[in-house]
């Protein structure tokens, strides 16, 4: 007999499994714009990936039959989204084509701590004091992995840190956007932001755009193709499992893009690197864990 047990045990093995693609999807999306990112300057690839996994999306919206340009688009949350979408994709592009691969990774794990802190100082969410500590334990991995004062230090790093906190300001508003938009919808309209990073960028730099190779037209296809199922798996597994069970398995992606940076750039890894990861992982553990202690030993109503 199948107890209620059982059903939830099996939807956080098959979420978590969801998490884990989703993960390795992400690094393989970005192995294919670092790699794209030989031959094309950054803004070109930003507005030609963007495209892509724009128009993937608005395809998917078609099959839902959802509505692209509905009213609650242009709310207030969904703009605060768009810019802070913008930032945080341009930055970690930049950080991913400019700086090691593997760095930039870790760096960006950092993200849902800096959304907890931000959940505390915005929507005034109750944070206790362990939580705040474990906050700053993270933060401190992430001055760690940056090196200030150190003979390896390069101010490319905070390009990264700009990236993270362009993402964690993009999850913080996602909180607060309207209900009525779907997966789909929000994935398209993540897109578009990219668009508008790339041309924004590149109306900055003012870097000709270039025809791509053979070998760069591919690498875009497969981020494209990487990106929107790594995003749609994402979405996935919030909704299949208990998100406590599923949401550590976030950390999976370090293990992916480290690897890829050393396996595939050649990057080697440093021991600040190892120490601040290590600080980002256990604090970023500690933090979920504790808010779900704390949420379920709230009385209820």
């Amino acid at each position: 007999m199948t107890t209620h047990v059982d059903i939830l045990r099996r939807a956080n093995v098959i979420g978590s499994l969801w998490m884990v693609a989703a993960m390795a999807g992400f690094a393989v999306e970005d192995v294919f714009i670092k790699a794209a990112s030989q031959t094309l300057p950054v803004g070109q690839i930003l507005v030609l990936f963007g495209s892509g996994g724009a128009l993937a999306f608005a395809c998917l919206a078609r099959l839902n039959r959802d509505r692209l340009f509905a009213p609650d688009v242009v709310s207030r949350p969904m703009r605060a989204r768009a810019v802070f979408e913008v930032l945080g994709r341009l930055f970690y592009a930049l950080a991913i084509t400019l700086t090691p691969l593997s760095a930039a990774t870790v760096i960006l794990q950092a993200t849902p701590i800096v959304v907890v802190a931000g959940a505390a100082l915005v929507f005034g969410e109750k944070v206790g004091w362990r939580r705040w500590a474990a906050i700053f334990i993270g933060l401190a991995g992430v001055v760690i992995i940056i090196g200030p004062g150190a003979d390896s230090f390069s101010t490319l790093s905070f390009l990264a840190v700009l990236g993270m906190l362009g993402f964690a300001g993009r999850d913080l508003a996602s909180r607060a956007a309207p209900a009525s938009l779907g997966t789909t919808i929000l994935g398209f309209y993540g897109f578009v932001a990219v668009v508008v990073a790339g041309a924004a960028f590149s109306a900055w730099d003012q870097t000709a755009f270039a025809r791509p190779s053979a070998d760069a037209a591919l690498y875009l296809a497969g981020a494209v193709a990487a990106g929107v199922s790594a995003y749609s798996a994402l979405m996935k597994a919030m909704r299949t499992g208990e998100v406590s069970a599923v949401t550590p398995f976030r950390y999976t992606r370090l293990i992916f893009g480290v690897a890829c940076g050393v396996l595939l750039f050649g990057e080697r890894l440093e021991l600040p690197m190892l120490v601040g990861c290590g600080l980002i992982v256990v604090s970023g553990l500690f933090i979920l864990w504790r808010s779900q202690k704390v949420k379920a030993q709230a009385p209820a109503g």
